[in-house]
């Protein structure tokens, strides 16, 4: 009977971490460059399943009891864009990452929701700067140009700086932050990013597949805490069995 409460408490488990993260997932529907994250389930505690018959055990299958999270994935899938007429907006198309300078570490994010701050410094609110390859890139005011390739030019048409973007590598370590933020410990500058002025891209979850997992999901969890309450009320009956005899 243990057995029977370990699966279906290691399935509840693993549905309320879905559950959380197709919330996360519908709640940044509108955030600028979201990127949607999927749980991948997995298993643990592999056993042979045998039916005890005449006398002896026969193999009939295999099962894995208990379930859990084996890591939860980040959809880098792009999305369509959007043109606004807000000159400090900018989207990639294809790989790379805008960087920006924040309190305690540099971050890596496809959201291009950028302003100015009252020094002249190109910034995404709430978390810090953005980088130019020359560090913190300074633009003065709203008239300013960036080119394709990420070059920044001022009023009088004079080169600034370029738009520090980069790629995590293949053996890299990337961690997500909140806000469509990540940290990485090893990326490279890319050589030809494509950058859009007065445009953001917009964040990649599809609401219908996600309403859709989302009741998946709860159908899972009730299935998993009905098994849970048939379990317990086995195992009352079990107890009360034994003290009888």
């Amino acid at each position: 009977m243990l057995a029977g409460f370990y699966t279906a408490a290691s399935g509840i488990l693993v549905q309320q971490r879905n559950l959380n993260e197709i919330g996360n997932n519908i709640t940044n529907s509108q955030t600028v460059g979201y990127r949607t994250r999927r749980v991948v389930q997995s298993t643990f505690e592999h056993n042979l399943l045998t039916r005890f018959e005449h006398n002896k055990y026969n193999k009939i299958g295999e099962g894995d009891p208990c379930s859990l999270v084996d890591v939860v994935e980040t959809n880098f899938d792009p999305n369509s864009l959007k043109e606004t007429d807000w000159p400090y907006d900018m989207a990639l198309v294809g790989d790379g990452f805008f960087n920006v300078q924040g309190a305690e570490r540099q971050y890596l994010t496809r959201n291009g929701n950028f302003n100015i701050d009252d020094q002249g410094y190109l910034v995404l609110d709430g978390i810090g700067r953005v980088l130019g390859e020359s560090g913190d890139l300074y633009i003065g005011g709203s008239d300013f140009t960036v080119t394709e390739d990420g070059m920044v030019f001022d009023q009088d048409g004079r080169y600034v700086d370029r738009l520090l973007i980069t790629q995590p590598t293949p053996d890299a370590n990337t961690y997500k932050f909140d806000n469509g933020m990540y940290i990485t410990d090893n990326a490279q500058p890319l050589d030809k990013p494509t950058v859009y002025q007065k445009t953001l891209e917009r964040a990649n979850v599809d609401m219908n597949l996600e309403y859709t997992r989302l009741i998946e999901a709860q159908r899972n969890l009730q299935a998993c805490a009905t098994a849970m309450t048939t379990v317990d009320n086995l195992n009352a009956k079990s107890a009360t069995l034994s003290s009888i005899t």
